[in-house]
């Protein structure tokens, strides 16, 4: 690769030097924070040599080069004024206030789910017990396994206060202090008596705080100001005593006269208005989101919807708003797999068939991105899916019981109530309606497998036989112990459609990487979540702790090793710290890749299920 030339290129086709921010590079990937995404040439930049996709997260717009990208990164700084690592020049305008919102959302609400989820799950089974007259609500099991359920939705105040603190920088048990304060049974009778309310003479409004969503999230930000700023005025010796006291002080009354009512207004408002549109537009409601569901997901803006859907089943015990989320997926599913059935190419059939799967389990982008997207009137085919599959759903009322479940197949367990037959049969609907329209739309199929052939079997057969006379046949053992995934199974399209290559993925058991092989370190990235490792057979592995990692900036992370380190199989690489990296919003899955796949005629897995550290993984042969 002529580094410079593939340098010039990419910043002539992200729109220019004065189109960029800021650029920095992780293990595989650049990653730009542009003024204006508009500006980019996508189609063309996935043309220029060494570029294997470009991908968009958030407000960063992401170029995938893989092993080669220091290189490339060091070419850009080279021809550009931009500094390494650091902003080249502030945005022309601000950030988008709706990004700041989402991304706060976002980090706060993720952490928390598995515990909403598992509350859910038991809300869910207590409800169809009920229903088949297994218990009764007068019962002390129910009584007991109805707390169980309902604890994480009484106390969401503060499990949200606790995961707020930790995404705004403050004291995460002043936060929850805050919370208990607001849920203590002396407040909540005190407010809930009936008689005016007083704190040194100004009035405090009755407002029920338990299951509550935006009236601790106002708090907690608040807290978080206050508690900058009393530390910068209390001098070192009494910050551990007063800044607490202080910030405890000033924001619990604040927030009973003022934050708090302002908080529960809007988030009255806000499951008012949706419940309203449901109620009185419901077909066409639902139909409007479930059609729209995957745009809203490209744009981040479903983030949105999060506190909505979670205040909803705290205070009514389910929502009607997730459920959109699954029709969408569905459609998307379905379109792809009609791409499948008329693809001409057998590679792209391939393809296309294998991400209609992950789709149907969940995991869409590989099918939106990697095939429906591409062909564009696929894409549209599954916006009609999810429509259709979302106006079956309003207009029988579907219900959703539980948040941060997957939304695919795996995910019915979601809707278990009432309404679960009708919720199980909109999964066909919205994936048949998604297949339907994809078809009959058609689609420009890619070029066929013999033009490609034509012009690529020169490289194929040079490379090939290169290969041949360096890289010997060898077992790469497992760095982790875990328990073992497939790549399509990764929700990150750069590993599941394997541009950077094949292997699997390990979802941690332990926080610790060990050498697959004997060789030696070519790169550990600086922030310790990646490493790329070159066996003395030739072998080159790529091991990429958790996804989008490289924002925690080596936090949490220890390596052990460094470039150029000559290493044996089971040394210690890295360890991490699991629950905080969860703890942060972070999926931990460990892809394992394979770098130079065409050097190899198989690339196979040894075992299925779990695995321990230094047990055969993948036979390259």
């Amino acid at each position: 690769m002529d580094y410079k030339k593939t340098a010039i290129s990419i910043l002539e086709l992200v729109g220019g030097e004065g189109n960029v921010q800021n650029v920095i590079h992780c293990m595989t990937r650049l990653r730009f924070n542009l003024q204006d995404q508009s500006k980019v040439e996508r189609k063309k930049l996935e043309k220029v040599p060494g570029i294997m996709g470009t991908n968009i997260s958030g407000d960063q717009f992401q170029i995938i080069v893989g092993n080669d990208v220091p290189k490339v990164y060091n070419a850009i700084l080279e021809n550009s004024s931009l500094k390494a690592d650091s902003t080249s020049k502030k945005s022309q305008k601000s950030k988008n206030p709706l990004n700041a919102i989402f991304d706060v959302i976002s980090g706060v609400f993720t952490p928390i789910l598995p515990a909403i989820a598992g509350a859910g799950m038991i809300k869910g089974i207590l409800a169809i017990a009920l229903t088949f007259h297994w218990l009764t609500a007068t019962s002390q099991v129910y009584t007991i396994l109805n707390a169980i359920g309902d604890g994480a939705f009484y106390f969401l105040p503060i499990l949200l206060a606790v995961s707020a603190a930790r995404k705004f920088g403050s004291n995460i048990y002043v936060a929850a202090a805050i919370g208990a304060a607001l849920l203590h049974p002396t407040i909540t009778a005190l407010l809930s008596a009936g008689k005016a309310v007083h704190f040194l003479g100004l009035p405090v409004t009755a407002v029920t705080y338990s299951s509550t969503v935006i009236p601790i999230l106002l708090a907690i930000w608040i807290a978080a100001y206050v508690e900058k700023w009393v530390d910068r005025i209390i001098p070192s010796m009494f910050k551990l005593i007063f800044v607490p006291t202080l910030t405890l002080l000033i924001v619990v009354p604040v927030t009973l006269i003022a934050v708090g009512p302002l908080g529960s207004i809007i988030g009255n408002w806000l499951s008012a208005g949706v419940g309203a549109l449901f109620d009185h537009a419901g077909l066409f409601a639902g139909a409007l989101l479930g059609g729209t569901w995957s745009l809203i997901i490209m744009t981040g803006m479903h983030y949105a919807f999060l506190p909505i859907a979670m205040n909803n089943i705290a205070t009514k015990g389910y929502d009607v708003i997730m459920p959109s989320m699954f029709m969408a997926n569905m459609g998307q599913a379905g379109a792809t797999f009609a791409v499948s059935l008329r693809s001409k190419n057998k590679s792209f059939k391939s393809l296309a068939m294998t991400t209609s799967l992950t789709a149907i389990m969940g995991v869409t982008e590989p099918a939106m991105y990697g095939v429906n997207m591409r062909l564009k009137k696929p894409f549209i085919g599954g916006l009609i899916g999810g429509a259709v599959g979302g106006a079956y759903y309003s207009a029988l009322g579907v219900k959703y019981f539980i948040l941060g479940g997957n939304a695919g197949l795996p995910g019915l367990a979601s809707f278990v109530g009432d309404t679960f037959v009708l919720a199980a049969l909109g999964f066909p609907i919205a994936f048949a309606a998604g297949a339907v329209a994809a078809f009959f739309m058609g689609f420009e199929d890619v070029e066929s497998e013999e033009e490609q052939d034509t012009t690529t079997a020169t490289v194929t057969n040079t490379v090939d036989t290169k290969s041949e006379l360096v890289v010997a046949a060898e077992k790469v053992f497992s760095p982790l112990k875990g328990e073992i995934k497939l790549l399509s199974e990764v929700n990150d399209p750069t590993f599941s459609t394997e541009i950077m290559g094949k292997g699997l993925a390990i979802q941690p058991q332990e926080g610790k990487v060990v050498s697959p092989v004997t060789g030696r370190v070519t790169t550990i990235f600086k922030t310790k979540h990646a490493i790329g490792i070159t066996s003395d057979n030739g072998a080159e592995i790529l091991i990429h702790v958790g996804l989008e990692t490289v924002r925690l900036e080596g936090k949490h992370f220890t390596a052990h090793v460094k470039d150029g380190d000559f290493v044996e199989v089971g040394q210690t690489l890295v360890t991490f710290d699991m629950e905080a990296i969860k703890a942060e919003g972070y999926d931990l899955i460990t892809p394992v890749i394979i770098t130079n796949p065409d050097r190899y005629q198989t690339i196979e897995p040894v075992k299925k299920g779990n695995i321990n550290a230094r047990e055969a993984f993948l036979a390259l042969q």
